[in-house]
């Protein structure tokens, strides 16, 4: 398609949404709409609620202490390293 008819095209172009609709009406509808989809369908217990909260705080405990390391020497019977690991540095 070569950009004059694409252009053409949009030119004709009419938006049949309900947000676009000169009534308010039908636009407060389409509005509804949508944010009750986006709300969740069923309510939640204190409890949910709860194991939410505690979630974010570990997490940003987790978040506010120093990164841990750990050395991990493993040797076979002869002396000799058995085990080589290289992980990334976060």
């Amino acid at each position: 398609m070569s950009e004059r008819n694409a252009l053409i095209e949009l030119a004709s172009f009419i938006g049949r949404s309900p947000l676009a609709s000169p009534d308010m009406r039908v636009r407060n509808k389409a509005l509804n709409g949508m944010t009750e989809r986006m709300l969740p369908r069923q309510k939640r217990s204190v409890g949910d609620l709860l194991a939410v909260v505690m979630a974010l705080s570990a997490r940003t405990r987790r978040l506010s202490q120093e990164p841990v390391h750990v050395e991990l020497d493993v040797f076979a019977p002869g002396g000799a390293r058995a085990v080589r690991m290289t992980l990334p540095e976060v």
